[in-house]
């Protein structure tokens, strides 16, 4: 049973996390470049904007879900299984998001970089 509560700790990671990037890397495109903002207008008016874009703050959000179900998945598994197996999946789901969500271009590099990554969980699990 607490196999079952770790690896569901664990999907809960990866799940708020790939969200959580993806709401902030879309939130940083609506801000814009920040340091041109920071020179031209200043500190408040980065913070301004950045923190009045709703999607900034759900993916903050979403990220304070990822760490809370860490806290859950290392109360109930293995660091030497939560840590590498949470951080590698959720670098497959940010791919999979990525081009997805965000349209951006994933290069066959990286898509064998994530089949690879998958493969050392599939090793870890087992």
């Amino acid at each position: 049973m607490k196999t079952l509560y770790t690896w569901s700790a664990i999907l809960a990671i990866v799940f708020a996390s790939v969200v959580g990037d993806v709401l902030l890397a879309h939130a940083m495109k609506q801000v814009g470049d920040v340091g041109a903002l920071f020179r031209s207008k200043g500190l408040a008016a980065v913070l301004r904007r950045t923190l009045e874009n709703p999607n900034f703050l759900m993916g903050v959000t979403a990220m304070a879900v990822a760490f809370f179900s860490l806290l859950f998945a290392l109360s109930w598994g293995d660091v030497s299984l939560v840590g590498p197996a949470a951080a590698s999946l959720t670098f497959v789901g940010n791919a999979v998001a990525a081009k997805i969500f965000l349209r951006e271009r994933v290069d066959r590099r990286r898509w064998i970089a994530a089949g690879l990554v998958a493969a050392g969980v599939a090793l870890l699990a087992g």
